[in-house]
């Protein structure tokens, strides 16, 4: 996969735009344990409205290329609903652009990159987000992502999440992967002061984009 270094993010057109300061700092709505099943499916990925951020679908015009983009993987087994191609890529830039420096190269990405893939239905949202966020943090350590730290595990009655701090070509990155029963995300966090997003921050933005994603379209 070929670099995108050097290719500034394209300026922000179509998309979602609301008043704020660029993120957020309020808290994870945690709770003992996830709701029950509804049977509510979803057919599409919605671009949300988060605070401060202007949201639209793709990549927002960078990626760092060589397999280090992050995504959905070892959901072998999950029935999947199909999208069309890019569908399941949101980003959102916030008011200040963040831009990545490395050698002579320089390149504006967004404050958050998204994923995510719609099922028939996780029967145990838990048990595949733990698998999937192994599988997929393992595969992208060995094209050179490495984690810093220990991983964190959140509930809500809505999803489940689980957050790593990493490293990806030199920039501090903070990823936070979630599940429900109709949906696996994850959602990458840039690093807008040259520092990793803390993980409770990443956690409750990825909260609020997840809610905001999911469209329901009935029962199952």
């Amino acid at each position: 996969m070929k670099k995108k270094w050097g290719i500034p993010a394209a300026a922000v057109a179509v998309g979602v735009l609301a008043t704020g300061c660029g993120g957020t700092k309020d808290a994870l709505p945690q709770a003992q344990q996830l709701a029950a099943d509804t049977g509510a499916r979803y057919k599409a990925v919605r671009v949300p409205a988060l605070d401060g951020m202007t949201c639209d679908k793709g990549n927002g015009g960078f990626d760092f290329g060589s397999d280090l983009d992050m995504l959905v993987a070892g959901d072998d087994g999950l029935p999947r609903i199909k999208q069309e191609s890019g569908e399941d890529q949101v980003s959102c830039f916030g008011a200040t652009r963040i831009t990545l420096s490395k050698g002579g190269m320089r390149a504006t990405v967004p404050n958050l990159t998204a994923r995510t893939t719609l099922y028939e239905k996780v029967a145990d949202p838990a048990a595949s987000l733990d698998k999937v966020f192994s599988h997929t943090m393992h595969l992208e350590k060995g094209y050179g992502r490495n984690p810093v730290g220990r991983p964190k595990s959140f509930t809500t009655k809505d999803l489940v999440l689980k957050c790593q701090q990493n490293v990806s070509d030199t920039f501090p990155m903070t990823t936070c992967f979630w599940a429900d029963y109709g949906a696996i995300g994850v959602v990458d966090f840039f690093p807008p002061d040259g520092k990793h997003v803390p993980i409770d921050e990443a956690a409750a933005q990825t909260h609020k984009f997840a809610v905001g994603a999911l469209s329901a379209t009935g029962t199952s």
